[in-house]
Protein backbone atom coordinates (compact mmCIF):
# COMPACT_ATOMS: atom_id res chain seq x y z
CA UNK A 1 0.00 0.00 0.00
CA UNK A 2 1.21 3.51 -0.87
CA UNK A 3 0.00 7.09 -0.43
CA UNK A 4 0.86 8.75 -3.73
CA UNK A 5 3.32 11.13 -2.08
CA UNK A 6 6.52 10.78 -4.13
CA UNK A 7 9.69 10.42 -2.07
CA UNK A 8 12.25 10.75 -4.82
CA UNK A 9 12.75 10.84 -8.57
CA UNK A 10 15.16 8.09 -9.60
CA UNK A 11 16.90 7.52 -12.92
CA UNK A 12 16.42 4.39 -14.99
CA UNK A 13 19.98 3.33 -15.76
CA UNK A 14 19.41 0.03 -17.57
CA UNK A 15 16.64 -1.93 -19.27
CA UNK A 16 17.41 -5.62 -19.78
CA UNK A 17 15.19 -7.99 -21.72
CA UNK A 18 14.09 -11.08 -19.80
CA UNK A 19 12.31 -13.05 -22.48
CA UNK A 20 8.90 -11.35 -22.45
CA UNK A 21 9.67 -9.27 -19.38
CA UNK A 22 12.26 -6.64 -18.49
CA UNK A 23 14.68 -6.07 -15.63
CA UNK A 24 14.78 -2.41 -14.72
CA UNK A 25 17.76 -0.98 -12.84
CA UNK A 26 17.19 2.33 -11.11
CA UNK A 27 19.64 4.72 -9.48
CA UNK A 28 18.20 6.40 -6.39
CA UNK A 29 19.24 7.82 -3.05
CA UNK A 30 16.84 5.41 -1.34
CA UNK A 31 18.50 2.34 -2.87
CA UNK A 32 20.77 1.54 0.12
CA UNK A 33 17.73 1.51 2.42
CA UNK A 34 15.97 -1.15 0.35
CA UNK A 35 16.25 -4.89 0.59
CA UNK A 36 15.29 -7.76 -1.69
CA UNK A 37 11.57 -8.66 -1.56
CA UNK A 38 10.44 -5.17 -0.50
CA UNK A 39 7.84 -3.31 -2.53
CA UNK A 40 8.49 -0.01 -4.29
CA UNK A 41 6.11 2.09 -6.34
CA UNK A 42 7.68 3.06 -9.67
CA UNK A 43 5.57 5.57 -11.59
CA UNK A 44 2.62 4.21 -9.65
CA UNK A 45 3.20 0.50 -10.28
CA UNK A 46 4.06 -1.73 -7.31
CA UNK A 47 7.22 -3.70 -8.04
CA UNK A 48 9.30 -6.13 -5.97
CA UNK A 49 12.98 -5.40 -5.39
CA UNK A 50 15.09 -8.30 -6.72
CA UNK A 51 18.58 -6.82 -6.30
CA UNK A 52 20.26 -3.95 -4.44
CA UNK A 53 23.69 -2.43 -5.06
CA UNK A 54 24.16 -0.12 -2.10
CA UNK A 55 27.60 1.06 -3.20
CA UNK A 56 26.33 2.29 -6.56
CA UNK A 57 22.96 3.34 -5.14
CA UNK A 58 20.93 1.20 -7.51
CA UNK A 59 18.21 -1.40 -7.20
CA UNK A 60 16.52 -3.66 -9.72
CA UNK A 61 13.00 -4.97 -10.31
CA UNK A 62 11.68 -7.53 -12.78
CA UNK A 63 8.62 -6.40 -14.72
CA UNK A 64 6.62 -9.29 -16.16
CA UNK A 65 4.51 -9.31 -19.32
CA UNK A 66 1.29 -8.41 -17.48
CA UNK A 67 2.94 -5.30 -16.03
CA UNK A 68 4.32 -4.29 -19.41
CA UNK A 69 0.87 -4.65 -20.98
CA UNK A 70 -0.93 -2.53 -18.38
CA UNK A 71 1.63 0.22 -17.75
CA UNK A 72 4.03 2.50 -19.59
CA UNK A 73 6.97 0.28 -18.60
CA UNK A 74 7.17 -1.30 -22.05
CA UNK A 75 8.23 2.09 -23.42
CA UNK A 76 10.94 2.74 -20.85
CA UNK A 77 14.43 3.66 -22.06
CA UNK A 78 17.62 4.27 -20.07
CA UNK A 79 17.84 7.78 -18.68
CA UNK A 80 14.13 8.17 -17.98
CA UNK A 81 13.15 9.84 -14.66
CA UNK A 82 10.81 7.72 -12.52
CA UNK A 83 8.70 8.55 -9.47
CA UNK A 84 9.56 6.43 -6.42
CA UNK A 85 7.75 5.72 -3.18
CA UNK A 86 8.44 3.07 -0.57
CA UNK A 87 5.56 1.10 0.93
CA UNK A 88 3.46 2.73 3.64
CA UNK A 89 4.39 1.76 7.19
CA UNK A 90 1.73 1.17 9.84
CA UNK A 91 1.27 4.33 11.88
CA UNK A 92 2.50 6.70 9.16
CA UNK A 93 0.46 9.75 8.22
CA UNK A 94 -1.64 9.18 5.10
CA UNK A 95 -0.91 12.46 3.31
CA UNK A 96 -2.26 11.41 -0.08
CA UNK A 97 -4.86 8.65 -0.53
CA UNK A 98 -4.86 4.85 -0.53
CA UNK A 99 -2.81 3.77 -3.57
CA UNK A 100 -2.27 0.06 -4.17
CA UNK A 101 0.29 0.38 -6.93
CA UNK A 102 -2.01 -1.69 -9.15
CA UNK A 103 -2.23 0.29 -12.38
CA UNK A 104 -5.67 0.13 -13.98
CA UNK A 105 -4.84 1.69 -17.34
CA UNK A 106 -2.68 4.21 -19.12
CA UNK A 107 -3.75 7.66 -20.22
CA UNK A 108 -2.34 10.23 -22.62
CA UNK A 109 -1.52 13.85 -21.85
CA UNK A 110 -3.38 15.86 -24.47
CA UNK A 111 -2.99 19.42 -23.18
CA UNK A 112 -0.61 21.36 -20.93
CA UNK A 113 -1.52 24.83 -19.67
CA UNK A 114 0.78 27.11 -17.68
CA UNK A 115 -0.98 29.34 -15.16
CA UNK A 116 0.54 31.91 -12.86
CA UNK A 117 0.85 29.58 -9.87
CA UNK A 118 0.37 26.10 -11.32
CA UNK A 119 0.23 23.85 -14.36
CA UNK A 120 -2.93 22.22 -15.71
CA UNK A 121 -2.56 18.82 -17.35
CA UNK A 122 -5.46 17.34 -19.30
CA UNK A 123 -5.31 13.56 -19.63
CA UNK A 124 -7.33 11.40 -21.99
CA UNK A 125 -8.55 8.04 -20.68
CA UNK A 126 -10.65 5.13 -21.90
CA UNK A 127 -14.28 6.15 -21.21
CA UNK A 128 -15.07 2.67 -19.87
CA UNK A 129 -13.38 3.84 -16.65
CA UNK A 130 -15.54 6.98 -16.32
CA UNK A 131 -17.56 5.52 -13.44
CA UNK A 132 -14.43 5.52 -11.28
CA UNK A 133 -13.88 9.28 -11.60
CA UNK A 134 -15.70 12.14 -9.90
CA UNK A 135 -14.98 15.89 -9.77
CA UNK A 136 -12.52 16.69 -6.95
CA UNK A 137 -12.02 12.96 -6.40
CA UNK A 138 -8.64 11.28 -5.99
CA UNK A 139 -6.58 9.64 -8.71
CA UNK A 140 -3.01 8.37 -8.95
CA UNK A 141 -1.13 9.49 -12.07
CA UNK A 142 2.36 8.01 -12.44
CA UNK A 143 2.10 7.26 -8.72
CA UNK A 144 1.29 10.86 -7.71
CA UNK A 145 -1.79 11.39 -5.57
CA UNK A 146 -3.80 14.09 -7.36
CA UNK A 147 -7.26 15.63 -7.36
CA UNK A 148 -9.52 15.66 -10.40
CA UNK A 149 -10.01 19.40 -11.04
CA UNK A 150 -12.13 19.04 -14.17
CA UNK A 151 -13.90 16.03 -15.63
CA UNK A 152 -15.19 15.46 -19.15
CA UNK A 153 -16.45 12.30 -20.90
CA UNK A 154 -13.00 11.17 -22.04
CA UNK A 155 -10.60 13.53 -20.26
CA UNK A 156 -9.82 14.81 -16.80
CA UNK A 157 -7.62 17.69 -15.71
CA UNK A 158 -5.30 17.91 -12.71
CA UNK A 159 -3.55 20.97 -11.29
CA UNK A 160 0.12 20.61 -10.44
CA UNK A 161 1.60 22.91 -7.80
CA UNK A 162 5.23 24.09 -8.14
CA UNK A 163 6.49 21.68 -5.44
CA UNK A 164 5.02 18.65 -7.19
CA UNK A 165 6.28 19.94 -10.54
CA UNK A 166 9.86 20.10 -9.25
CA UNK A 167 9.91 17.02 -7.02
CA UNK A 168 8.43 14.45 -9.44
CA UNK A 169 8.86 13.43 -13.07
CA UNK A 170 6.25 15.96 -14.20
CA UNK A 171 8.71 18.63 -15.35
CA UNK A 172 10.78 16.26 -17.49
CA UNK A 173 8.29 13.59 -18.51
CA UNK A 174 4.80 15.06 -18.81
CA UNK A 175 4.63 16.51 -22.29
CA UNK A 176 1.74 16.49 -24.75
CA UNK A 177 1.43 12.98 -26.18
CA UNK A 178 3.20 11.32 -23.24
CA UNK A 179 1.66 8.20 -21.71
CA UNK A 180 1.04 8.03 -17.96
CA UNK A 181 -0.04 5.28 -15.56
CA UNK A 182 -3.49 5.61 -13.98
CA UNK A 183 -4.84 4.02 -10.82
CA UNK A 184 -8.40 4.96 -9.94
CA UNK A 185 -9.52 5.46 -6.34
CA UNK A 186 -9.71 2.15 -4.46
CA UNK A 187 -12.82 3.06 -2.49
CA UNK A 188 -14.59 4.28 -5.61
CA UNK A 189 -13.88 0.99 -7.37
CA UNK A 190 -15.31 -1.04 -4.50
CA UNK A 191 -18.42 1.14 -4.31
CA UNK A 192 -18.98 0.84 -8.05
CA UNK A 193 -18.50 -2.92 -7.92
CA UNK A 194 -21.00 -3.26 -5.07
CA UNK A 195 -23.64 -1.46 -7.11
CA UNK A 196 -23.27 -3.66 -10.19
CA UNK A 197 -24.29 -7.29 -9.93
CA UNK A 198 -22.44 -8.31 -13.08
CA UNK A 199 -19.11 -6.87 -12.00
CA UNK A 200 -18.77 -5.11 -15.34
CA UNK A 201 -17.84 -1.43 -15.48
CA UNK A 202 -21.18 0.38 -15.44
CA UNK A 203 -22.38 3.24 -17.57
CA UNK A 204 -21.65 6.35 -15.45
CA UNK A 205 -24.87 8.14 -16.43
CA UNK A 206 -26.99 5.09 -15.56
CA UNK A 207 -25.11 4.72 -12.27
CA UNK A 208 -25.73 8.37 -11.38
CA UNK A 209 -29.43 7.95 -12.16
CA UNK A 210 -29.62 4.84 -9.95
CA UNK A 211 -27.99 6.70 -7.06
CA UNK A 212 -30.48 9.55 -7.50
CA UNK A 213 -33.46 7.20 -7.41
CA UNK A 214 -32.22 5.62 -4.18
Amino acid sequence: MFTGIIEEVGTLTNVEDLGGGKRLTIEAEMAPTLRVDQSVSINGACQTVVAVDAENRTFAVDSIEETLRKTTFGRFTAGAPVNLERALQAGDRLDGHFVQGHVDATGTIVKVEREETDWLYTIQFDPKYAAYLIPVGSISVDGISLTVARLEEETFTVAIIPHTYKETNVADGWTEGAAVNLEFDLIGKYVTRSLTASGETPDPEALAQAWGEE
